[in-house]
């Protein structure tokens, strides 16, 4: 995969997560919590973007750790919704803990590596 696949594929998580803020119950558990996910769920598109610019190999491992804080963030934050059925469509959900799971692994890979790279 190459970064701009990577890109693309961040883009679309964070449409994923809007539509699955915008379907939020209007509650205070579905304010509060649909606020943390538009944040972190967004959030790791934008910063991706600012890694790709990085000043040195160990700002850009630092902003590649932002973005998978995000992601866990957001992992969380979906499995509180999930099962607590603040949601209008579970596979909505369902899909996007999926991809959320498949970007975490992608990051720790990523970091992992750029981290050996840096040694050499």
């Amino acid at each position: 995969m190459n970064k701009y696949d990577l890109e693309e594929r961040l883009i679309e998580f964070s449409v994923l997560i809007i539509e699955i803020v915008n379907e939020t119950p209007n509650s205070k558990a579905g304010n509060h919590l649909s606020g943390q996910l538009v944040r972190s769920g967004t959030s790791v598109s934008l910063n991706y973007g600012e890694a790709q610019s990085a000043e040195s190999r160990k700002d850009f491992i630092h902003k590649m750790k932002v973005i998978l804080k995000e992601l866990r963030e957001t992992f969380v934050c979906l499995k509180i919704i999930h099962q607590s059925k603040l949601y209008k469509t579970e596979n909505k959900i369902i899909e996007s803990k999926k991809e959320n799971n498949e970007l975490i692994s992608i990051f720790v890979k990523s970091i992992g590596t750029a981290q050996k790279n840096l040694q050499s």
